[in-house]
Parts: structure tokens; sequence; C-alpha cells
């Protein structure tokens, strides 16, 4: 992940958390995992940040599991879901998670704090831990122009669709849409993917 988006969660990691948590569920991010995933399939949530989707999806079926490159948001993660499990891992090596580990993998709104040349590799290794017959499921949020940086620091890349459609060629793709996130408001690009096998 981009060092300065990193430190900001780091250091602000108990901010951000409370932010996400008072933001309206995402219910429209619900009805795609509804839809989607497969039920009770072992998921991974990319880039879990506090926790809030790891939360949801345990309660609702999809035993899952977060993994996040910010030890800050993983430790507010930790406090508010205590039962739950929470590991470090960074994109795009996520180092300790082997190949076709998961049924479902979810990575909401993350890669576009990787520097443009990392989002490639990162994709492709996010649906190598995706078992045969099983879903991924991608969205960033849309930069239009140039890399923009936030009040924070954060970093969001400007880059094509087809960066991403590129890495999931062999994929069935079963959702590829730009909306109007429902919780925070901001475009987003939305992909879901089936692995062959």
């Amino acid at each position: 992940m981009d060092r300065a988006t990193l430190a900001a969660y780091d250091t602000e990691a108990a901010a951000f958390a409370q932010d996400w948590h008072e933001q309206p569920a995402p219910r429209d991010l619900q009805e795609i995992v509804g839809q989607f995933f497969i039920k009770g399939g072992a998921t991974a949530d990319i880039g879990c940040g506090s926790g809030r989707e790891v939360a949801w999806l345990n309660a609702n079926g999809f035993p899952a599991e977060g993994f996040d490159a910010s030890e800050g948001l993983l430790a507010e993660a930790r406090a508010r879901y205590p039962a739950l499990r929470f590991t470090r891992a960074e994109l795009p090596d996520l180092s300790g998670i082997a190949s076709g580990s998961f049924d479902n993998v979810l990575c909401e709104t993350v890669i576009m704090h990787l520097a443009p040349t990392l989002i490639g590799p990162s994709v492709r290794r996010m649906f190598d831990i995706v078992k045969p017959g099983g879903i991924f499921y991608l969205s960033w949020r849309v930069t239009v122009g140039d890399d923009a940086r936030d009040a924070h620091g954060r970093l969001y890349a400007a880059f094509d669709a087809a960066l991403v459609r590129t890495e999931l060629a062999a994929a069935e793709l079963l959702l590829d849409a730009e909306v109007v996130s429902a919780s925070s408001g901001k475009v987003v690009h939305r992909i879901v993917a089936r692995q062959r096998g």
C-alpha cells in the first residue's frame, strides 16, 4: 500500500473507524454479497479496516476473516470484534494466504490506495486466493483525471477499469458497473467475478 495512505490509517485509525461505523449500513454491498457469494463459504475481506463488513459477513452466513495492512485499523477491529479473526496482510503479496483458500473474497474500496503499478498484481493475487468456482467482489472509488490525495494524505489513484478487467480475463464476469455508493455517496466501480474450474 501507498506509505502515506498507510501512515494516515495507522495514526488516525480511531477517527476513521468511528466515521465508518457511524455511516449508514452499505445495503447495496450487502445485496450484492447476498446475490453472488457462496453461502457458508470461507470468506476473506481484504482491506477490512475496522471490521464492520467482517462482522456483518459472519452474522449473515458467510464465515469471514479480515486482512489489512494497517496495524492501527486491525487494533480497532480486534477491540470491536474480539471473537473474530483479523490478520495483517498487505497487497500485492498477501503473505501467508495460500492460493485457492477462500470461496468468497471481498475487497471494498481499497485498490485506489495503491500505486497504479501495483493495482494489476494486487488484483491478480486476490483472484489467485479464490477457490475454483468461487467469487471475487472488487470495488474502488473512481478518480477522474490525475491521481489525487485527500486532506489526510490518502492516495486516490486514477486508472482505467480495463486494467482490472485484463487481470480477470480468465474469469467469468457476473457484474461490472459504475455506481454511486449508497453509504459513502462516492462514485465506485464494482466487479464480481467467478473463478472458473
